[in-house]
Parts: C-alpha cells; structure tokens; sequence
C-alpha cells in the first residue's frame, strides 16, 4: 500500500471514529437531560421486541402484532406530544410520566396475555 493510500486510509478511520464519538456523547447528554423520556422510549423498545419475538414465534397472528405495534406506537406518540406541550423543553412532567407508564403497563399486559 503507497504512502498516500496509508495517509488516506488513517484520516479516513479518524473521522470516522470522531463522528461515532460525537454520537455517543450527544446520546447520553440527552439521556441525562430526559430520563423520563428515556426510560418510557426503552420499555417502548422492550415492547417492540416483545411484539416480533412472539410473532416469530408464532404466538401472534400478523393482525395482532399489527394491532400492538399500532398500541405502542400510540404511546410513543402521546409521549412527544406530551414532550412538547406547555413549553417543557422537551420534558415530561410527573404526571404525565405516570400516565405513559399506565398505558404501556396496559400495553404490556395486552402483550404478555396474548
């Protein structure tokens, strides 16, 4: 390999590497800064997975993973319209928080019982 192949193979990598450091770091400063939001996005993901595991498993029908998908996906959206009421910055409040967590409890139930 000639030296200029090295040379742009090595800057290459570093840009590369910086970008994914960047995201990182940006990932976690909105983790910290949103930890309610956070949490209900992960056990929104939970539920997705849930979701594809039991219909690859033959658990669910199509109709019925669609139907939860639509359920989860329905939280999802209540929690950004949330996020973006009342100028929270983005935040969710106490309360609302306790009612996103009510839906997808229900939600959860609907999923474990099928």
């Amino acid at each position: 390999m000639s030296h200029l192949a090295r040379t742009i193979t090595l800057v290459m990598s570093l840009a590369i590497i910086g970008a994914s450091v960047s995201a990182a770091v940006a990932e976690t400063k909105w983790q910290n800064n949103h930890p309610g939001r956070t949490n209900l996005n992960a056990k929104l993901n939970n539920e997705n997975r849930q979701i594809h595991q039991e219909r690859k498993a033959g658990e669910l029908t199509p109709a019925q993973a669609n139907a939860l998908h639509q359920d989860v996906h329905a939280v999802r959206q209540d929690e950004r319209g949330m996020a973006r009421q009342d100028h929270n910055n983005g935040h969710i409040t106490g309360t609302q928080f306790k009612s996103l967590n009510q839906q997808n409890n229900t939600l959860n139930a609907e999923i474990r019982g099928n």
